[in-house]
């Protein structure tokens, strides 16, 4: 796991300001597109570049249902996000946003998965002694 540089306090604010107005878009079901109309989609972080000029968008659709699909529609539509999320946060630049799926319930699953496996919870057991 590469360590990640340390997040200014502003950029922090301004991807949980972004991260706020897609997910008042989509839930308002401003997009206009079948796959998303027809999907919950959660955004579940935004992490800004240092100067704030791109933003990588982390999204989860409810239960994991059609994510290719999902990303694929906010791909076609990222135009017009960008021009929303412009409009409303106050920026000398719009942001160029980047839809990836957030793969950290994911991880957490697998982890979950093996902590439960009988030769690592023995193995687990043999450290309290």
């Amino acid at each position: 796991m590469t360590e990640q540089p340390e997040k200014s306090v502003r950029t922090l604010r301004v991807g949980e300001q972004v991260r706020h107005i897609l997910s008042e878009i989509l839930q308002r079901g401003d997009v206009h597109d079948d796959v998303l109309a027809s999907h919950l989609v959660s955004v579940t972080e935004v992490r800004m570049s240092p100067d704030l000029r791109h933003a990588t968008v982390f999204v989860k659709p409810l239960l994991g249902r059609d994510e290719e699909k999902v990303l694929k529609a906010l791909r076609t539509n990222t135009a017009y996000l960008q021009r929303e999320v412009a409009h409303r946060v106050k920026m000398k630049y719009a942001a160029r946003l980047k839809f990836l799926a957030d793969e950290s319930f994911d991880e957490g699953t697998h982890i979950d998965q093996l902590l439960r496996d009988p030769k690592v919870a023995r193995d687990l057991d043999g450290d309290r002694d």
